[in-house]
């Protein structure tokens, strides 16, 4: 069960980091406006979560993987809480997906830890 686990947590930041490239757009919407560059950020993000998706597949990288995912999600929170405040600010009728993940969060934190 754990390569399973392991091997769809890869997959998941491997597809998510190439999405940074292809469709850079909705990353940089919920990028707090005090962050500089965002485009250059989202890259930077895109980069690491396929780096850390690869590395999980290595035994020899797996731990190493695993804590640059814990810190990677920790640093893109305040992401994710911008997303949940602006869109409750506007009364976005899918508002709820943006303050699912806010617990979701911790979530993907503790799944990358069992790997640490």
């Amino acid at each position: 069960m754990a390569d399973i686990s392991l091997f769809i947590m890869a997959t998941i930041y491997c597809l998510a980091g190439i999405m940074h490239f292809i469709k850079p757009k909705p990353y940089m919407k919920i990028m707090p406006p005090v962050i500089p560059f965002p485009k250059m950020m989202v890259y930077i993000s895109g980069f690491f979560e396929l780096l850390f998706g690869i590395a999980l597949l290595f035994e020899v990288t797996r731990s190493y993987a695993a804590l640059g995912i814990v810190l990677l999600l920790i640093a893109v929170f305040p992401a994710n809480i911008y997303m949940a405040k602006r869109m409750h600010e506007k009364q976005s009728k899918n508002r709820w997906i943006a303050f699912v993940r806010l617990p979701l969060q911790l979530v993907l934190i503790y799944w990358a830890y069992l790997y640490v």
